[in-house]
Formats: structure tokens, C-alpha cells, sequence
């Protein structure tokens, strides 16, 4: 039986929302220079709500529990990259939050399943990153994939032509007494799919701040990681807020705003209200994270916020368990 514990993502915002423009930055004096990396970004591994996926050999292939049916679509796509047919297990999903709520779910589960049949099949060695090629992940953020491997607070470039994940830049560890509240505020929709590409085109034809993408580099390498690795909570929170604030404007157009409705923007807004300034959007939402100091004050905010939204604490991720027997 292999058992993996996988966390789940929060995702503060894009570096770079491709559009129409040349595919490489200008280089000095007229001359051409980088290409342009798509997406990229920033964003967390957080340890609730997680996906915690079994498998144990059976006689036939079995697919059950919380959103079974796209578990099996995963282990189809791991089996497909096999050169030959594999064992048979069962599959149960014993623990996996909603999808499309801004938390990674699809890739964090997609990665359990497939991490959990190449210890089933023999090929323990395969990185976050050949998981995810192998299921289909990674195709615009890749904060997921390799938090997956190693949590913690992730950086990523964004992808060049050719590349099918965006590599890792760094990985930071926040100060374990840190806490997440994290809030679904009521009655919103979820934003996938169409409605999810629809936006992007948008962006594509919406016009932007000057230098959006440097001014988010800017806040990244001199403002949210520095304040990280020196544990300063006040300065950490400041610098993501603005992050997510400012890379939530390409998509103002299809959002009606920065963040994904007016409930979230609400959730946002009391929660900086309280004196709580590292808060934003993960992703398209509704999800809602909060940065705060202690465990008290966490559940202190989910409290303040109980008519508004059902929150949760949760602790920074250190990346998925595997158990065996």
C-alpha cells in the first residue's frame, strides 16, 4: 500500500501574462535581447485542506472516493507513458478539497496519483516535474509541481519556447510559527475552463500598466523574499498584497476589478480592516489567504470573518508525505 499526503497551493499572481508584443525583451542599445517567459510567479504550499490519495494492488483497476473520476483520468495518462501494462491497484481519494476554488487541486491531486502508481510500479526516481509532463500539469503555473516536491514559499521564471514546465528560480521556507487563515467567502463562482481562457484572451487585448512585469520582478526579488528570509511579517505581507493586487490588473476586465468579484474584494477588504496586511486572491479564487504570526491570531480572524466566509488555519508546507507497507 503507498499512501501520499499531498499539500495544497496558493498562487499570488503571474510575472508575465503573454500577449500580442515581440517574444523577446529589448536589449541594449536597439539589439535584441531574453525572450519573454510566460506566466511565471509566486505562491505558497499550504498544508490544509491537502489531497491524500491510497493505492494497493488489486485484481482489477478501482477508482473511488472524493473526485474519483478525474483520479482515474490521472492514472490513465501515468499508465499510457509505461512501456508496459502495470498491475492492477485500487485507487481511493480519501481526502481532496473542491476544484476550481484556487488551491491548486488539480495538480496537486493529478501529482498524488501518479506519484503514488510510480511507487506501485517501480519507478520511485521520477521527479514532481516528469509526473506532471506525464499527467498534463504545468502548463502555465508550475508552483504547484514543485512545491509538490519541496513546499515552502515558490518562485518560478515562467516558460521559453520548448519548455513544457517552467523551472524552479527559488524556494524559501517561511518561519514555522506562521499562520495562513484562509477564507472561501459565500456564494461565489468558480472560474475554470472556458471562462478561464476567456479571460486570458481578454488580457491579451487589454491594455496594461507600463512595465506591469518589471514592477512585479521588483516586488518579488526585493520585497516579498528578502522579507521572508529575514522573517519580517509586517514588510512579507505589504509586498504580497501589493504583488497580488497588481497581478490581478490584466485580468480587471474579465474580473469586473482586480480580484474575482465583489465578495472577494469584500473578504479582502475586512481583513486589512483588522490590521492584517498580507492578504489577497489565490489564483481566480474565491479562495482568500491572510498572512498572520501565531495560531491564535489565526483563529482569532477566522472568527471575525464567520458570517462572511467559511475559514480555515493552515501552516506552511514543507511539500507531500509518502507512507508505505
Amino acid at each position: 500500500m503507498t499512501r501520499v499526503t499531498a499539500p495544497s497551493r496558493l498562487h499570488f499572481g503571474l510575472f508575465h501574462v503573454p500577449d500580442d508584443r515581440p517574444a523577446r525583451w529589448p536589449g541594449l542599445d536597439g539589439t535584441v535581447g531574453a525572450p519573454v517567459r510566460a506566466f511565471g510567479g509566486v505562491g505558497l504550499m499550504i498544508d490544509q485542506p491537502g489531497v491524500v490519495v491510497t493505492a494497493r494492488p488489486a485484481t482489477s483497476w478501482q477508482f473511488e472516493g472524493t473526485l474519483a473520476s478525474r483520479a482515474q483520468v490521472f492514472a490513465h495518462r501515468y499508465l499510457e507513458a509505461l512501456p508496459a501494462p502495470a498491475r492492477p491497484s485500487q485507487l481511493l481519494v480519501e481526502q481532496c478539497p473542491a476544484e476550481h476554488t484556487g488551491l491548486g487541486v488539480g495538480t496537486q491531486l493529478g501529482l498524488a496519483v501518479a506519484r503514488a502508481l510510480a511507487l506501485e510500479t517501480g519507478y520511485a526516481e521520477l521527479s514532481a516535474v516528469q509526473l506532471a509532463q506525464r499527467v498534463g500539469r504545468g502548463e502555465r503555473s508550475a508552483i504547484g509541481v514543485h512545491g509538490f516536491d519541496r513546499g515552502g514559499l515558490i518562485v518560478e521564471p515562467g516558460k521559453v519556447p520548448g519548455e513544457t514546465v517552467s523551472p524552479l528560480l527559488t524556494r524559501v521556507l517561511l518561519p514555522t510559527e506562521w499562520r495562513v487563515a484562509v477564507f472561501a467567502p459565500h456564494g461565489r463562482d468558480r472560474w475554470h475552463g472556458s471562462r478561464e481562457q476567456g479571460a486570458f484572451a481578454k488580457a491579451v487585448q487589454t491594455p496594461r500598466p507600463p512595465g506591469l512585469t518589471d514592477t512585479l520582478c521588483r516586488i518579488a526579488l526585493l520585497g516579498i523574499l528578502p522579507a521572508a528570509v529575514a522573517g519580517d511579517l509586517p514588510a512579507f505581507g505589504e509586498a504580497v498584497h501589493e504583488f497580488n493586487r497588481r497581478a490581478g490588473e490584466p485580468f480587471a476586465e474579465a474580473q469586473g476589478g482586480a480580484y474575482a468579484g465583489p465578495e472577494v474584494a469584500g473578504v479582502i477588504a475586512a481583513v486589512r480592516r483588522l490590521g492584517v496586511r498580507g492578504v489577497g486572491q489565490s489564483s481566480w479564487g474565491p479562495a482568500v489567504f491572510a498572512f498572520v504570526n501565531s495560531q491564535d491570531q489565526a483563529g482569532w480572524l477566522v472568527q471575525q470573518l464567520r458570517g462572511t466566509a467559511r475559514g480555515w488555519v493552515a501552516k506552511p508546507s514543507e511539500g507531500h508525505r509518502v507512507e508505505r507497507d
